[in-house]
């Protein structure tokens, strides 16, 4: 498997591309629980293909090369990519799990995504997993399944390569009192320094149809978190710290334009920008980046933020 600071891309593979569909690529038919529980008696179905269903549950969707790093994270033994697809493989065939690609005018995508089939869920309730999934999560749009990815990447940056690293969640959930709603980001980590824990908080911006109303309404929740936050709303003792995850670079100068154009800057907190290619760096001190105004021209730049604790 390519090392993330030697893929040379230039466009991220969770951007969306135009005309883009999800496309069905599991197993049809039907298998029974029977069928399983006798290929798990044979040994055929083993404890590291619970592992990899444990990770499918846990990240909703997810790529095999998501996958095989957070395995080798854990200390999984699993001597290749190859080896993962065979075992990947199998768990389609039973119908444990299944897959999709996406589709677009450019052809087809480079990778598989997998997320959970019935007999998953059956398998990790008989485990004592907890396993909110249900058939219409299957269902849901390219763009949401690639802001899952995108959030996917971020924690598993952080996990491999911050020496701070302490947890993380995969969809933290967050109170806009205000408004009287409740939503979910797309990932947390909190980093750890001696006694004192910094959390944060990943939204994954994509440029799906009518996507600055999209993120203008998204944006308007978090605002009205950061506006009125006092200690342990949500249950964090601190404010997190917001990144927004978008494209590209460009992306990144459209988002904040739609922030500024629309007067819903978030008073107090900064906000921190980055790309999902900025993830594959080795070290991820220089992968934030924010806006300032400069006071002579009145226009805003860009700005890359050194953070040492990010290393």
């Amino acid at each position: 498997m390519v090392d993330d600071e030697n893929i040379k891309t230039t466009v991220s593979p969770f951007a969306i591309r135009e005309g883009e569909i999800k496309t069905f690529d599991g197993k049809d038919g039907y298998v029974s629980i029977n069928q399983i529980i006798h290929k798990i008696n044979l040994g055929h179905i083993s404890d590291i293909h619970f592992e990899i269903l444990d990770l499918v549950n846990q990240y909703e969707f997810i790529t095999s090369r998501q996958i095989y790093q957070l395995l080798k994270h854990k200390g999984v033994e699993i001597k290749s990519q190859d080896k993962l697809n065979t075992r990947l493989d199998q768990l389609v065939k039973m119908k444990i799990i299944t897959r999709y690609y996406f589709t677009s005018e450019e052809g087809k995508g480079i990778y598989r995504v997998y997320c959970l089939e019935k007999m998953g869920k059956y398998l990790l309730n008989s485990k004592e997993v907890e396993c909110k999934w249900q058939p219409t999560d299957n269902t849901k749009p390219v763009s949401l399944i690639k802001k899952r990815l995108a959030g996917n990447q971020a924690i598993l940056a952080y996990m491999r390569k911050s020496k701070n690293f302490y947890s993380f969640k995969t969809k933290p959930t967050f109170n806009a009192k205000t408004l009287g709603k409740q939503f979910k980001a797309h990932g947390e980590v909190t980093l750890k320094i001696k006694d004192r824990e910094v959390c944060l908080i990943f939204d994954c911006i994509r440029r799906e149809t009518d996507w600055e109303n999209k993120f203008l309404d998204r944006i308007k929740l978090y605002k009205d978190f950061y506006d009125n936050f006092v200690p342990f709303d949500s249950g964090y003792a601190m404010a997190p710290q917001l990144i927004l995850v978008c494209e590209d670079e460009k992306h990144m100068v459209e988002t904040y334009r739609v922030i500024v154009s629309n007067k819903v800057e978030i008073n107090k907190f900064k906000v921190y920008f980055t790309t999902d290619l900025k993830q594959n760096a080795t070290s991820l001190e220089k992968s934030l980046m924010e806006f300032s105004k400069d006071e002579e021209t009145g226009k805003y730049k860009a700005n890359n933020v050194e953070i040492k604790i990010l290393g």
